[in-house]
């Protein structure tokens, strides 16, 4: 059977990506989600010419022309009205945050003067027009665009969206996913496994790494009945608009993934690519649902999702979705099939470079091994010696 290569299945995947529509939601629960609108400046920032620093306020000419004692008129607090300086021969105490007072347009800040019953008198010879004044509109003029569509919200976004009072904001909506274990030999995390069974942790794991896309994605797992999954997907198909599969998807006697998808009218767009881990891998269409189908073996599953899952979920959601991060390989290194190999690897930084140092495990049932390792390295198939000092891709995952 033709292997399908890896840049091809991710050209398959990419070009099946989905639109799934545009919700509101409250900014303060925006963070890792993607905007749908563009952020524009409400008003000037700052909406006024701001004291930046706690001092007194004067008009400068009164200074240029050799006043140093000023007779203090008030104090212009932060949050408080404008107020107007009366005489240029006096000051008015302003605070940090406050509206310049007007008829001043000058700060000078309370370690450069003395106050002594309501009289300042300032020590310093020289002072600026406008020193220690956050000018109106300086950062950014109203209806300038601050926050483009498409952008990931992270905490700084949330800021600025409280600043121009976008207390709900449009983004694009998440898919709706069920991961979905199969397996007579899987058992509950709680429960204490017989000696022919081991605990589901590939769903798990699936789970945490969609929750770093901001996914919240159901979970089921069915017994190797045939009759039993095609009633089961046969829902899930209806329910849901991406199903996540692990395992049964290889040549074993009860790997009836493939052939129950193909009951059900999914579309295969390829099974098996040229790489290991996750030789075996499977991915299709049913209208508007969307099935990845990854091998059982932990690290297959880990590195699908990073691989081919997560670059597809960018696109859908209109995100950029190019991985340019790579790292330069510390050791040499021989792999002999005509695959692409993800080669896990430990990362360390060495005079500004990026080292990838492979670290050796036990094949894709290795799930311990993910500990050790930081990264994937990504070596081609048309090579079988790669030698140290020469750069690959990389799939980050800490």
């Amino acid at each position: 059977m033709n292997l399908t290569t890896v840049e091809k299945a991710l050209d398959i995947i990419l070009s099946n990506s989905e639109n799934f529509g545009i919700e509101e939601v409250s900014f303060l629960n925006s963070r890792g989600r993607v905007l749908k609108e563009d952020i524009v400046a409400d008003r000037d920032f700052p909406p006024f010419n701001r004291v930046s620093m706690d001092g007194i306020a004067i008009q400068s000419e009164a200074f240029f022309k050799g006043v140093r004692t000023f007779d203090i008129e008030g104090i212009q607090a932060a949050g408080n009205p404008q107020l107007q300086l009366q005489s240029n021969h006096n000051c008015l105490e302003a605070m940090t945050g406050a509206v310049l007072p007007k008829n001043t347009d000058a700060v000078i800040p309370y370690e450069q003067v003395e106050i002594n019953n309501g009289t300042v008198t300032v020590g310093v010879e020289s002072i600026k027009k406008f020193q220690n004044i956050h000018k109106k509109g300086l950062d950014r003029k109203q209806g300038t665009l601050l926050i483009h569509k498409d952008t990931v919200i992270s905490s700084a976004e949330i800021g600025v969206l409280a600043t121009v009072g976008k207390s709900t904001i449009k983004v694009a909506k998440q898919p709706k996913v069920i991961i979905v274990s199969t397996g007579n030999e899987l058992v509950e995390v709680s429960e204490t496994p017989k000696e022919h069974q081991i605990r589901r942790s590939n769903v798990y794991t699936l789970v945490s790494l969609l929750e770093r896309l901001n996914i919240k994605a159901e979970t089921a797992h069915i017994l190797d009945d045939k009759e039993l999954l095609e009633q089961r997907i046969k829902s899930f198909l209806d329910d849901y608009d991406v199903l996540l599969f692990s395992g049964a998807v290889s040549k074993g006697k009860y790997d009836f993934i493939p052939e129950v998808l193909d009951n059900l009218g999914v579309n295969k767009l390829f099974h098996r690519v040229q790489q290991r881990p996750g030789k075996p891998f499977w991915f299709g269409k049913k209208n508007t649902t969307t099935i990845f189908a990854f091998p059982g073996n932990p690290v297959s599953t880990f590195v699908g999702c990073l691989k081919y899952f997560y670059p597809w979920f960018q696109k859908s959601v209109g995100i950029s979705f190019i991985n340019k991060e790579q790292a330069v390989l510390s050791d040499d290194f021989y792999f002999k099939p005509q695959l692409t190999y993800f080669l896990q690897v430990k990362l360390t930084q060495k005079e500004g470079t990026l080292m990838a140092t492979p670290i050796s495990g036990r094949g894709s049932g290795d799930l311990a091994n993910l500990i050790d390792a930081d990264a994937f390295l990504e070596l081609p198939a048309d090579r079988t010696n790669f030698t140290k000092g020469e750069v690959f891709p990389l799939i980050n995952y800490r």
